[in-house]
């Protein structure tokens, strides 16, 4: 089984994010009952969920893993939401993205689908109307240059992190960032989920290894070093 759908089994958000912080990001992103939004990695569709009910826009989503996928449409469907929000399974790099055909278009905490937030930017912007809003969600490191040793996964520092951003011809209207008890819960839910599946799966030495290995990263030195936030964009 895939390790992030036994470490993410317990969240409704999967990233450093609340509810609140999602509902502001729609206002930020100006959504109302005519809005249509694109969701890329949806996951389990908390944040679709969430925009969908408080602000009547429509969202697709879309949605790699199977899995999630699944949770999602039934998350929606237990919410009554159907009207409002469809998720396909498919590699967001394939779905075709209708040109300036959506109002806004997300991608949270998986720039990677198309390799950093710069790449993920560029990719999101032809789907958004003139005037239209882009948010991607991202780590940062607060600390630059960071230890010798520490991996930079790609990341880069703040500045440089908005410098990215900004390149696909979007100019920052909005900045939502995680504080350490959003790091704190995101984790949390993740250590409690593998430990619970580890003990149902006790040979499972690949996924007890991945776990171990996240949670030290975050101990030695990402929960003092490693910042995420909601990057909010207007296209030119």
């Amino acid at each position: 089984m895939d390790f992030h759908e036994i470490a993410e089994r317990d969240h409704e958000l999967q990233n450093p994010t609340s509810a609140a912080k999602i509902r502001l990001l729609g206002s930020y992103l100006r959504l109302g009952p005519e809005s249509r939004v694109l969701d890329i990695a949806c996951g389990k569709c908390g944040p679709a969920l969430l925009l969908a009910s408080t602000f009547g826009c429509r969202v697709v989503g879309v949605e790699l893993r199977t899995a999630f996928a699944d949770a999602g449409r039934e998350r929606v469907a237990a919410a009554g939401l159907q009207s409002l929000i469809e998720v396909h399974t498919a590699d967001a790099r394939e779905f075709p993205l209708e040109p300036e055909g959506c109002d806004a278009a997300l991608c949270l905490g998986a720039s990677f689908v198309w390799g950093t937030i710069a790449e993920a930017a560029a990719s999101l912007v032809p789907a958004v109307k003139r005037g239209g809003f882009v948010a991607v969600g991202e780590p940062f490191w607060r600390e630059w240059p960071l230890p010798a040793g520490v991996d930079d996964e790609g990341w880069v520092d703040f500045a440089s992190t908005v410098d990215r951003f900004e390149a696909a011809g979007l100019s920052l209207t909005g900045l939502i960032a995680a504080d350490v008890d959003d790091w704190d819960r995101y984790r949390s839910l993740q250590w409690r989920a593998v430990e619970e599946w580890l003990a149902a799966h006790p040979d499972s030495d690949e996924i007890r290894a991945a776990h171990e290995r996240t949670r030290a990263d975050y101990l030695g030195f990402e929960r003092a070093r490693l910042g995420w936030a909601s990057f909010v964009g207007r296209r030119r």
